[in-house]
């Protein structure tokens, strides 16, 4: 292709609401060593950008300021020492910012291909699920077939992802979610129960539902408000696994003592700040595991919306909103 030496993004002019969101030209990312550049055909919205364009979770350093942390596209320029990867290559990335434009630079580790039947769209929705899932719920939470996981946000992308892959790898997945129509939306994918946490206590309910035994696992990213319940669904040798803090990170008043007793785990990650050799293992892990259950139909990305770069902000409205039950994405280029 022709050298382009600029490209539109979406901009942050100042930290604030959805409206500070500007679509702004700049110029084309050079990819790194071991980087691939992207023209990027479509990008996901996540809840760490909002976050960003708050001001209250700044890119680590090395990091593109523009928003975005996952895209699809093609593979336009490769960076020195990039052998796995071509010119012309269709792929999905986990970027480590940069998304919310034409072009990104992206490690080619955190690189797969396109699930065969997959578009753009489509393509765009799995990174940033799909690493935290399998990371988190799989990896830290050690969740197998036969066992069973409390997973909170039950119709967030990571929701709508965890209850397809636990049912795929032969587990029992329950969640919380904010309405009935989301818990509906929750048990039609395959979730084994869904409880509303707005008229329900969801420490009383997984016991009850449960008969009294608890779940193996509970992917929570909710914090410290539910702590102390988090820790009443465990069973014996429960993992508590904490993915984010909507709700704050500290705890009041929390009894230690069922952790000893019952032998549980309390661990968590974030996914931003790992090194390219952590997320590339990851992306290894999801081709080998994930991408098969993709290309047979088996489970796919949950899609609630998707909008033009130039409208980011109505993007941002409505995923502050929650009104949404999956994935919302932005189309960069047909």
């Amino acid at each position: 292709m022709t050298e382009i030496q600029s490209m539109r993004h979406v901009a942050v002019e100042q930290p604030g609401g959805p409206e500070v969101l500007r679509v702004v030209s700049g110029p084309v990312p050079t990819p790194g060593a071991g980087e691939v550049l992207i023209h990027v055909l479509a990008a996901g919205v996540n809840r760490p950008d909002v976050l960003q364009r708050q001001g209250r979770y700044p890119p680590p350093p090395g990091a593109s300021p523009i928003l975005g942390l996952e895209v699809a596209g093609e593979i336009v320029k490769l960076g020195a020492g990039v052998e796995r990867w071509k010119v012309g290559d269709r792929v999905t990335a986990l970027a480590n910012g940069g998304g919310y434009a034409e072009f990104c630079a992206v490690p080619a580790a955190q690189c797969l291909p396109w699930p065969r039947g997959f578009d753009a769209i489509q393509s765009a929705a799995l990174p940033e699920t799909f690493f935290t899932v399998w990371a988190n719920l799989f990896e830290l939470g050690e969740l197998k077939a036969g066992e069973t996981a409390l997973v909170h946000g039950g119709s967030s992308g990571i929701g709508t992802t965890a209850i397809q892959l636990g049912r795929a790898f032969g587990a029992g997945i329950y969640v919380t979610a904010g309405t009935e129509e989301k818990c509906e939306a929750c048990v039609r994918l395959g979730a084994v129960a869904a409880i509303n946490y707005r008229t329900q206590d969801f420490a009383q309910e997984i016991k009850r539902l449960t008969e009294g035994a608890g779940v193996d696992v509970v992917l929570d990213m909710v914090g410290g408000p539910y702590a102390e319940r988090n820790i009443r669904c465990l069973k014996a040798k429960g993992r508590l696994v904490l993915i984010a803090f909507l709700g704050g990170s500290t705890v009041e008043h929390f009894d230690l003592l069922p952790v000893m007793t019952r032998r549980l785990k309390i661990t968590g990650s974030t996914m931003r700040p790992r090194t390219t050799a952590e997320k590339g293992a990851i992306a290894a892990a999801l081709q080998e595991h994930v991408w098969p259950l993709l290309e047979a139909g088996k489970c796919a990305p949950v899609i609630h919306a998707v909008f033009p770069l130039a409208e980011a902000a109505a993007a941002h409205r409505l995923m502050e909103s929650g009104a949404h039950i999956g994935k919302i994405v932005l189309r960069v280029a047909d």
